[in-house]
């Protein structure tokens, strides 16, 4: 005889697991479903793209003024009357001009360049520039680096010496290489931060700590320190440690906001002069004594006025371009890379 109780129990156990799959099913959408909600999700509205570039966002890139290359010639002109070199006007100029985010300029400055600085082929412009704008990743974000380079870079491809271009990457790390790229970055913030380099590294630590862990093992390491498998161009287009320190106060300087990391950059500046390391720093230039004309220029900017003259170019740079800076017009799309 069956007992009434289990049976009931049975039932409404059956009765709720139907009622669950007929919820499941409820609520659990079919393939057409899922495309669609797929399809919603990939799509924006008008008023959110319009948001996203709305003018007083910024979104583009800045177009070269009328006058920037009148600057550029200027700046060189005034590099070529003082003895400051080629390499160090073209540095200070790219760097900023990255800064404030104008590739149509970099593609000015990189006709112009040939013209005003002789020793400096189009070839070896275009890889400097590039490895400029590598290296202000640094300073200026990942971003701008991109958009700029890919502008760039594109508005290259028309000349017949393009394909000559570097394409093999030069700072994969690998467990082998590891060590001794550490050791790289550690030298170069040392050489850059000296007596104070220590000192440093404990009081980033205090703010995060990983902010020292990623500033030098993701910056001084790879990217600001020169791999040594690096050959770009004869070392024609290398920026060493002294450029990269002209480098970093050009950023500085157009970004604004950052005087005391301007000033250690001044200051890293002289202390690669002093260290001597502006003399080896153009040394496997093809002919030797563009290299000593150089590195003798280097030291010149290192001085007082030389650094006054390297921050008032940056101003030049940044007046001409400001007044453009980051205009919506669609300028630069054709890069299209993203991040």
């Amino acid at each position: 005889m069956s007992d009434p109780a289990a049976k009931n129990r049975k039932n409404n156990l059956r009765e709720a697991e139907n009622e669950e799959r007929k919820q499941l099913v409820k609520h659990t959408p079919d393939a057409t479903q899922a495309q669609a909600q797929a399809q919603a999700m990939s799509k924006l509205s008008p008023s959110l793209k319009a948001l996203i570039n709305a003018p007083f966002a910024r979104p583009g890139q800045a177009p070269a003024p009328r006058n920037i290359r009148d600057v550029y010639t200027r700046i060189a002109n005034e590099a070529r009357e003082h003895k400051y070199g080629d390499r160090p006007w073209v540095t200070l100029s790219a760097a900023a001009t990255f800064t404030l985010n104008s590739p149509a300029s970099l593609l000015a400055l990189h006709d112009l360049t040939p013209t005003l600085s002789p020793s400096l082929t189009p070839l070896t412009t275009a890889e400097l520039i590039r490895e400029i704008g590598l290296k202000c990743i640094s300073f200026n974000g990942i971003p701008r680096t991109i958009n700029n380079l890919a502008t760039f870079r594109a508005g290259l491809s028309h000349h017949p010496w393009s394909g000559s271009l570097r394409t093999t990457p030069s700072r994969t790390i690998t467990s082998a290489n590891l060590p001794a790229t550490a050791a790289r970055g550690d030298a170069l913030w040392q050489s850059v931060y000296t007596p104070f380099d220590e000192k440093l590294v404990q009081r980033l630590a205090e703010s995060h700590p990983d902010l020292p862990v990623h500033i030098l093992g993701s910056h001084y390491g790879p990217l600001l320190s020169d791999p040594e498998s690096a050959d770009n161009n004869n070392n024609n287009s290398l920026v060493g440690r002294c450029l990269t320190s002209v480098l970093a106060v050009a950023c500085l300087r157009a970004q604004t906001g950052v005087g005391p990391q301007v000033l250690s950059h001044v200051f890293g500046l002289r202390k690669g002069v002093e260290q001597g390391a502006h003399r080896g720093e153009f040394a496997g230039l093809e002919e030797g004594r563009v290299g000593e004309a150089e590195a003798e220029a280097v030291e010149r900017l290192a001085g007082d006025e030389g650094c006054e003259w390297l921050l008032r170019s940056v101003d030049a740079i940044t007046e001409a371009v400001g007044s453009s800076y980051a205009r919506w017009d669609g300028e630069g799309e054709g890069g299209k890379a993203k991040l």
